[in-house]
């Protein structure tokens, strides 16, 4: 399951099921110049040589790739790398990365398994790229997930943690999802509509929807702007949960596993910087640095930093105070554990479109096709080993999931 590679998966497919066809098109083509011209001169360089292009979503899981860049740590491991490119959606995100416009991306984790086993896109899994970092947004009138019937949320796309944890959550109080027709206060039912990330906060703000669970910074717009309240931080619900994770193409970690050793050890230098100076790589970031998230700085320092136990446990948006986390962490480990775990539960979860494929998946198989974990181990141990991020030393866990 997964081996078989289908190098002409269509471009119209891939589009329609990430639900933002509109997106792409001749946007696409002018945001995808500068890499084009990179890739149109590639072949007759050697593999080692190439430089490194990355593409990003203008969203704080994005934070260890950027500060690769921005504190040189691409090219201190020998990658020469032009300053990430930025995509405005997941479709041209994810369809530049099939035509290897671009060598590396952040994914979120179930389109990763939706890539690699629905679409046969020869996908590795090679690093998280963050933990936790999402929340539940909803308006300031709603006050528990009942309030929630009859009314609309937004998820940034049918494939990701954030659809399958709201999805636990509406479960757990009695109230089911609708992808299609209206919702319906008097059966409990609640209508999940994909949107793009930077349009949830002024959705929330019109009336448009009651809510919305999505990746910082957009959380943080809402409280920074005082449209919203968070309802839920995702990791109060799955523990330190992958959201984003770092992809490669396979050949490439067959081909030229130095030069994808090189792109991790960089990648979890970032994540260690990032864990202990909250705050300069907020700035870093911001247009105060090296611009290259478009929100404000308070924005991104709050989702960076912020993370009020007493507030937020009397607001219920922690239910779980004693559970070990920060609104957002970085390590680079893919814990077998997880991925089992999202393969088991992502049957359940409701998509628009067809996800027989995920009843085929069997859980440890799908992580041995998917991840490929040996990068992630040496540049851990070459920086000090797991307890530098707060891994236990067996790089094994067990998951601890309460909606």
């Amino acid at each position: 399951m997964g081996e078989k590679l289908d190098a002409a998966v269509g471009r119209r497919d891939l589009l329609r099921l990430l639900g933002l066809a509109s997106a792409a098109g001749a946007g696409l083509q002018a945001r995808l110049g500068a890499a084009q011209s990179v890739a149109a001169g590639a072949g007759s360089r050697p593999l080692e040589t190439q430089a490194l292009r990355v593409g990003y979503l203008p969203i704080t899981d994005a934070t260890p790739l950027l500060l690769a860049h921005a504190q040189g740590l691409y090219a201190a491991e020998g990658l020469e790398s032009p300053k990430p490119t930025l995509f405005r959606g997941w479709a041209p995100l994810a369809e530049a990365f099939q035509a290897r416009q671009v060598d590396i991306v952040h994914i979120l984790m179930p389109t990763a398994v939706w890539m690699r086993f629905g679409q046969g896109v020869p996908v590795k899994l090679v690093a998280w790229n963050h933990t936790d970092g999402s929340a539940f947004t909803v308006a300031h009138g709603v006050k528990s997930p009942d309030d929630l019937a009859g009314k609309t949320v937004a998820v940034p796309f049918w494939y990701s943690i954030h659809n399958l944890v709201l999805q636990l959550v509406l479960r757990k109080a009695g109230l089911k999802p609708v992808l299609r027709g209206e919702a319906s206060a008097s059966d409990r039912s609640v209508k999940l509509v994909v949107m793009a990330p930077p349009d949830m906060p002024p959705a929330l703000a019109a009336g448009s929807i009651a809510g919305y669970i999505v990746a910082d910074p957009f959380n943080a717009v809402a409280e920074v702007n005082q449209v919203g309240r968070i309802l839920r931080f995702t990791g109060d619900a799955w523990l330190n949960h992958a959201c984003c994770v770092v992809i490669m193409h396979e050949e490439d970690t067959l081909k030229r596993p130095r030069w994808a050793q090189a792109v991790v050890n960089a990648i979890a230098k970032a994540q260690l910087f990032a864990r202990s100076h909250r705050k300069e790589t907020a700035r870093i970031l911001s247009s105060a640095g090296g611009n290259y998230l478009p929100q404000p700085l308070p924005v991104i320092e709050r989702a960076l930093s912020y993370y009020d136990r007493a507030e937020y446990v009397a607001s219920r948006a922690v239910e779980h105070p004693d559970w070990p986390n920060s609104r957002i962490d970085f390590q680079p480990f893919p814990f077998r554990s997880f991925t089992e775990e999202l393969v088991r539960l992502l049957p359940d979860t409701a998509v628009d479109g067809d996800n027989a494929f995920l009843r085929a998946l069997d859980p440890k198989q799908a992580h041995q096709a998917l991840v490929d974990d040996r990068f992630a181990r040496e540049a851990i141990r070459a920086v000090g080993g797991p307890e530098k991020f707060g891994l236990p030393e067996s790089l094994s866990r067990t998951e601890r999931i309460a909606p």
